[in-house]
């Protein structure tokens, strides 16, 4: 092999690297609702396991009990972890659990209350 069928032979590797890492991260629209407005959320897969962040210019709702919920494209809603630990640091990262199928929107979900806080919605549902 040559100088050029070596060169030639990485960038296509690197390429299709990106390219398959670039479509496994979706990031969704931004925020919307009463109390949690502000950034968006991205999910990627990586390790076969699907995981939700929220962006660094998210502001958690100043509510009792907010908790991450994700909405299927079936509109079947899923109340997954606290958005705040004991210590009151926001967990930025949630692992998606296995049994949803899709993912339509996440939203902050005050567990006191029972009510939506906000919600950001994906173009498409991501899996």
């Amino acid at each position: 092999m040559n100088y050029k069928t070596i060169l030639a032979s990485l960038t296509a590797l690197v390429m299709a690297a990106t390219s398959s890492f670039a479509q496994d991260i979706h990031k969704s629209g931004p925020f919307q609702g009463a109390k949690a407005n502000k950034g968006f959320v991205t999910h990627t897969t990586a390790n076969g396991k699907s995981t939700l962040t929220l962006s660094d210019d998210f502001v958690p709702p100043q509510t009792p009990d907010p908790h991450w919920q994700v909405v299927d494209s079936n509109g079947r809603t899923y109340l997954l972890d606290r958005l705040m630990t004991k210590d009151q640091k926001v967990k930025k990262s949630i692992v998606v659990p296995e049994y949803i199928p899709d993912i339509a929107k996440v939203q902050m979900w005050c567990a006191f209350a029972e009510t939506n806080l906000g919600e950001a919605a994906f173009e498409r549902p991501v899996k």
